[in-house]
């Protein structure tokens, strides 16, 4: 028996604390698939980062992923600007609106040092078609969230979405992860 499968999982959390995130990323997932950007929106905590690191196929498994190069690294202003450039109808990369729907799974929830917030870490399969085009982007991709428990209930502290593709197909990403 290894060491880690010794050790007790300490940093599991509850399950009702589990079903609460489980949930929250079901329900997220919904609205974005809804194009309800807006109550998604709300569920940002203020201090949101979203980042989607670059990946190298080149390197070695256990540091292809590169922290420090992102295809995106928004912050809640930065998503309020996408948000509202989509709606003006000028936004090249969603002219015509994507149609989408979202697969979560594999969830996993841990407590951390702070009190309110955990970690969740969670696939996520993307289905996305644009228009009358016959062609549909299937992205799939691993997340890792923070997630602060506040009495308003949960809100995005954190999400790293770790494309398993290292070159994308699709033209544009213009929606989220």
């Amino acid at each position: 028996m290894t060491a880690a499968a010794e050790a007790p999982d300490t940093l599991a959390v509850d399950p009702t604390t589990y079903a609460l995130v489980a949930q929250f990323l079901a329900h997220e997932a919904r609205l974005l698939d809804e194009a309800r950007e807006e109550e998604w929106f709300a569920l940002l905590d203020d201090d949101l980062l979203y980042t989607v690191p670059s990946r190298q196929s080149t390197e070695p498994r256990d540091i292809e992923v590169n922290r420090a190069a992102w295809r995106i690294r928004d912050t809640k202003a930065h998503i309020r600007t996408r948000i509202d450039r989509q709606n003006t109808g000028h936004a090249y990369s969603e002219v015509p609106p994507s149609r989408t729907m979202r697969l979560v799974g594999s969830v996993e929830v841990r407590t951390t040092s702070g009190p309110d917030v955990v970690e969740a870490h969670s696939s996520l399969l993307l289905y996305r078609q644009r228009g009358i085009d016959v062609h549909f982007d299937l992205i799939p991709c691993r997340r890792n969230d923070r997630i602060r428990l506040t009495d308003a209930g949960p809100r995005l502290l954190t999400r790293e979405v770790i494309l398993t593709e290292t070159s994308l197909k699709t033209a544009n990403l213009g929606v989220f992860l």
